[in-house]
């Protein structure tokens, strides 16, 4: 087992830097487009042994030193009552938009082993059967899920959500309260099906000021994140969001042992701010377009910082693009082992 992941987040000595790249599962890979012209989303990940192999392909192609549960944030959602289509070119589009404290209420509770079995089959095969490397499960974050829920889909303002969490504080917190609830559960089951760790995706609370998020975010993440650790203390969770510079001085103050950066917050700040967890990061994915000497330069930048907080995983600053070509991203793993190898 290669368990440098792990390793580096305890704070232990290691072979090298352990790398792997958000949405690394799919994407770009040739054999994932072949697979994705026969299934859709939803449809892969509802058959274990072929999101299991979706899933590993990173792995085997790139040398990862991790691999991540091949999914969306949205799996959870349709089990609980929210009507999700995953449209092509648009994203996650919500049939039934939250509007009212009726349709908050009607939002009901997850019952993984009812609804979601398949998600925990995965995990299984993955976990005792073909994996090598740690497994990361994840979901969305209440204010990522709430975000979808409300706006109806994808959107560049968030103000309806916003609007509700700043005009109408009871239907946000009864909202939080609802998919807190859930990810608890969603989570948890996860890493008792086997995820040696879990990352969480606040994708787009970059949105909210410092101030909303301490008042009106920072509590529920507070609880989800505390709930797992006290059921889960050994299994690191990993915080990652985009924009969200603002709001690392309070990550740093929740019980998470990772902090992923986006290309956006320099690493080096992160020591000043006082951030001890292990941090995550944190290359451009514009730079896997340039030429090599540019890439290794910015490599190079990337894993001095790292080297200087202590604690450092190898990653992009937002996932990968479909555009990228695979084979930049294997020179980049095998690039990070090399020059850090120990």
């Amino acid at each position: 087992m290669n368990s440098t992941y792990l390793q580096m987040i305890r704070g232990e000595e290691t072979s090298h830097c352990p790398v792997w790249f958000m949405r690394q599962a799919g994407r770009s890979q040739a054999e994932y487009r072949r697979i994705k012209e026969k299934y859709s989303l939803f449809e892969i990940t509802q058959q274990p042994e072929l999101c299991a192999y979706i899933t590993r392909l990173p792995v085997e192609e790139y040398n990862v030193d991790a691999a991540i549960l091949y999914k969306d944030i949205m799996t959870p959602l349709v089990p609980i009552g929210v009507e999700v289509e995953l449209k092509s070119g648009i994203g996650p589009v919500i049939g039934n938009p939250i509007r009212t404290a009726e349709d908050i209420a009607a939002i009901g509770a997850l019952d993984m082993a009812e609804s979601l079995p398949h998600v925990l089959e995965t995990i299984r095969i993955l976990t005792k059967e073909q994996l090598k490397v740690p497994l990361i499960g994840f979901g969305g974050a209440p204010f990522t899920l709430a975000s979808y829920m409300l706006e109806g889909g994808p959107s560049k303002t968030y103000q309806k959500t916003r609007q509700m969490l700043v005009t109408r504080p009871d239907l946000w917190d009864a909202l939080m309260e609802k998919l807190t609830a859930m990810s608890i559960v969603y989570l948890g089951a996860q890493i008792e099906a086997g995820a040696a760790a879990i990352q969480i995706f606040d994708s787009w609370v970059g949105a909210v000021s410092a101030r909303e998020y301490e008042a009106r975010i920072y509590p529920f993440m507070k609880e989800l994140i505390t709930a797992l650790k006290t059921k889960f203390p050994t299994t690191p969770i990993t915080m990652f969001g985009v924009g969200t510079y603002h709001l690392l001085p309070l990550w740093r103050q929740l019980p998470v042992d990772v902090i992923g950066l986006d290309w956006r917050s320099p690493i080096a700040d992160a020591k000043t701010m006082g951030i001890t967890q292990a941090v995550q990061g944190n290359l451009d994915p514009a730079y896997l377009f340039a030429d090599w000497p540019v890439i290794q330069r910015e490599i190079d930048r990337i894993l001095a910082e790292g080297k200087e907080h202590g604690r450092h995983i190898f990653n992009l600053g937002h996932g990968v693009v479909p555009e990228a070509n695979p084979d930049v991203l294997k020179r980049i793993v095998s690039y990070v082992h090399e020059v850090t190898a120990r």
